[in-house]
């Protein structure tokens, strides 16, 4: 994995963490484990990034895209999961 994809998912994780536990915080487990869930599903949004071949020179922005989205499906995963367990 680059270095700009590890220097990115890292941030955008904790942010899209924070938000998730601000937005829905009535359920869930907490800040500690959305940040955590975060910055999972950063992490598996880049590398997915990676493996749908796209390439890494396409820009901050792409990036930001992909690890966001990898971030928002883990945490709103976990949420539908808690909702319907």
């Amino acid at each position: 994995m680059q270095r700009q994809f590890f220097m990115l998912w890292i941030p955008v994780g904790l942010i899209a963490g924070g938000l998730g536990a601000f937005v829905m915080r009535t359920r869930g487990f907490g800040l500690v484990a959305d940040i955590a869930l975060g910055l999972a599903g950063s992490f598996m949004g880049s590398v997915l990034f990676l493996a749908f071949g796209s390439p890494a020179d396409e820009g901050w922005i792409t990036l930001c895209i992909g690890t966001f989205l990898g971030a928002a499906s883990v945490i709103l995963g976990q949420r539908w999961w808690y909702a319907h367990a």
